[in-house]
C-alpha cells in the first residue's frame, strides 16, 4: 500500500491512499418517483458509464432511503476536475436533463457535498 500523502494528511477530504479524494454528497429524490429512479439506475446508458470512468469517477455508489434521501459516494483524483470534465460531455447533459425531474433541478449542480470527518482505513 502507498502511504497517505502529506497533502491528504492536511485535508481529510483527500485522505485516500494514493492521494485520491473520497467524496460523499446528498440529494433528495421526489418520494413519489423512487421506483422509477431505481429502474433508471438499473439501466444507466453505457456511454454515461464510460464517460464517468473516463473522467475519473471510481467506486461511485448511490444509496437511497425510503423518504428520498440520496447519498452518493465516489473516489477521484480531483472532484472539481472530474465534475468539469463531465460537464463537457454531451451524454452528461442528456442524462442530467432526463434525471432533473426526479430532483427538481440538475443533480450535478445541486448536490450538497459532505465534509469527511473520520475514515477507518
Amino acid at each position: 500500500m502507498r502511504p497517505i500523502t502529506p497533502e491528504a494528511q492536511a485535508d481529510p477530504a483527500r485522505a485516500t491512499r494514493a492521494g485520491r479524494e473520497r467524496v460523499c454528497f446528498l440529494l433528495r429524490v421526489d418520494p413519489d418517483r423512487l421506483e422509477e429512479y431505481k429502474t433508471r439506475h438499473r439501466e444507466v446508458w453505457p456511454e454515461m458509464l464510460d464517460a464517468l470512468r473516463e473522467t475519473g469517477w471510481s467506486h461511485y455508489s448511490l444509496f437511497l432511503a425510503e423518504d428520498g434521501l440520496l447519498v452518493g459516494y465516489l473516489e477521484t483524483d480531483d472532484f472539481e476536475a472530474a465534475r468539469a470534465a463531465m460537464d463537457e460531455r454531451d451524454v452528461n447533459a442528456r442524462w442530467q436533463a432526463e434525471m432533473a425531474p426526479f430532483f427538481g433541478a440538475r443533480a450535478d449542480t445541486s448536490l450538497v457535498r459532505l465534509e469527511e470527518v473520520f475514515h477507518l482505513d
